[in-house]
């Protein structure tokens, strides 16, 4: 079996039972950066049998030498640096590869930082789009913002410390002064939440921060012209007033309570 296992992002308090019971168990444990792994490992008092590398530049090789390894009976865990394996890391093709050769894959899951920095932004979470990291230079930065500008969910990047300032101004410029987040340091000691709109957290930074950040951005706002296609009504009439509170909460971008509470007041027209 293939387990996916989660690792801190912070706090070492966060490190499950289970995935400690895993690891120490499983045959092997494919790491994002070895070295990485074994340092946490021994901070963790973990003893593994051993240890490979599975990260970016070797991931197409790496797959087929691991899937060869599964088939053979031996058990193996996937972890990355910080966090969820696959979230903004490697390790998809070899979930893929495992379905593929009907190889069993389970999740361990534990801290991510996505989920954590919505939770504490303040910001609506019933919708919401994740887009990794932002890259690097203002073009093709302005152009993944002008991309999801009029998405009517909650925006979840990665971001640099040396690249905040800069990327606040892009986010001001594409998307305007939309209530957002800058959510530092998760778990650790200096764990910050900064809100407010792209310009006042950028005047308020007035160095580069230090430590790992996440950006949570409020969506685009509905626009009271434009309704979906289809209406509660066209949805009652194949579904439960749960699921169509549901299903009108996605096609709104509402909270799923208000989204709920007008089913039923359209139930008694």
């Amino acid at each position: 079996m293939l387990y996916l296992v989660a690792t801190p992002i912070g706090n070492l308090g966060d490190f499950s039972p289970r995935a400690r019971e895993v690891l120490e168990k499983v045959d092997l444990v494919a790491c994002e950066d070895t070295r990485t792994s074994r340092g946490l490992f021994s901070l963790l008092g973990i003893q593994v049998k051993a240890t490979t590398a599975y990260h970016d530049f070797n991931e197409e090789k790496a797959t087929d030498s691991l899937i060869k390894k599964l088939k053979s009976g031996l058990d193996i865990a996937l972890v990355s640096d910080a966090g969820m394996p696959l979230i903004s890391d490697p390790g998809y093709r070899l979930v893929k590869a495992c379905h593929e050769n009907d190889i069993p894959v389970t999740s361990v899951p534990g801290a991510n930082a996505v989920l954590t920095a919505l939770q504490l932004s303040g910001l609506p979470s019933n919708a919401f789009y994740f887009g990794g990291f932002l890259p690097p230079k203002s073009g093709a930065r302005q152009s993944v913002l002008k991309g999801v500008e009029s998405l009517p969910a909650t925006l979840i990047f990665y971001e640099t410390a040396r690249r905040l300032k800069e990327a606040l101004v892009d986010i001001q410029k594409i998307l305007g002064n939309r209530p957002m987040a800058v959510v530092r340091e998760l778990t650790k000691k200096f764990e910050e939440v900064r809100c407010g709109t792209p310009d006042e957290i950028n005047a308020y930074y007035s160095t580069d921060p230090k430590g790992e950040i996440v950006l949570v951005i409020s969506g685009a706002e509905e626009k009271q012209n434009v309704r979906p296609a289809l209406s509660i009504s066209d949805l009652r009439q194949n579904l439960s007033a749960k699921d169509t509170a549901f299903v009108w909460s996605l096609l709104t971008g509402k909270p799923k309570k208000e989204a709920y509470h007008e089913v039923l007041e359209n139930d008694k027209l």
